[in-house]
């Protein structure tokens, strides 16, 4: 961060509030949390993009020994009404299950379960036999088969789980998908 000299000593730049309200907008942390990692960042914003997500997963970690029994239904039926999916999304609280970023989180999931059909929640539910019945590779069908650890349909750049650490470390509660299906006309 730049640094201002005066004759009654040396004092550190403010960090333009635009800036800070980019961070805002772009990771739904607080404002003095953006403002604090601008000005360790020297302004640099994905640096401090990347720090708040690091702080998210450790706060996620914290979180998921934490009940979740709230939540709700997400529902995508895709266009032509053949396929659809529905995600049971849990929480801590019927406060966070109403928020627009919980109800958005699972809808997406249940238009991510439609795209690409997984099997299984997590790898703990995935057997040998399964593996083995596939023909794949145990990582290739994990891959391909385990809800959490599939590229989200909407960002592959990330993970089905990365997503639900990020929002825990948004909405300060642990979040679970407790079930899924899919239905397809014909299948």
């Amino acid at each position: 961060m730049p640094l201002h000299v005066t004759k009654r000593g040396v004092y550190a730049v403010a960090v333009p509030i635009e800036l800070v309200k980019e961070l805002r907008e772009r990771t739904g942390a607080g404002i003095k949390e953006c403002k604090d990692i601008l000005e360790q960042t020297d302004g640099n914003i994905a640096r401090a993009i990347e720090i708040l997500r690091e702080r998210g997963i450790e706060a996620a970690a914290k979180k998921a020994t934490r009940e979740a029994r709230e939540g709700l239904i997400g529902v995508y039926v895709h266009y032509g009404s053949r396929v659809a999916g529905m995600v049971e999304l849990n929480c801590e609280t019927d406060f966070v299950a109403r928020t627009e970023d919980f109800v958005a989180l699972a809808n997406g999931l249940a238009q991510h379960v439609v795209a690409l059909n997984p099997r299984y929640i997590n790898v703990d539910d995935v057997t040998d036999e399964a593996v083995a019945e596939s023909g794949l590779t145990r990582d290739k069908f994990i891959e391909e088969n385990v809800l959490l650890q599939q590229p989200f349909v909407k960002e592959p750049a990330r993970t089905i789980e990365e997503l639900i650490k990020e929002a825990i470390a948004k909405l300060g509660e642990n979040i679970v998908v407790r079930r899924f299906v899919r239905y397809e006309v014909g299948a």
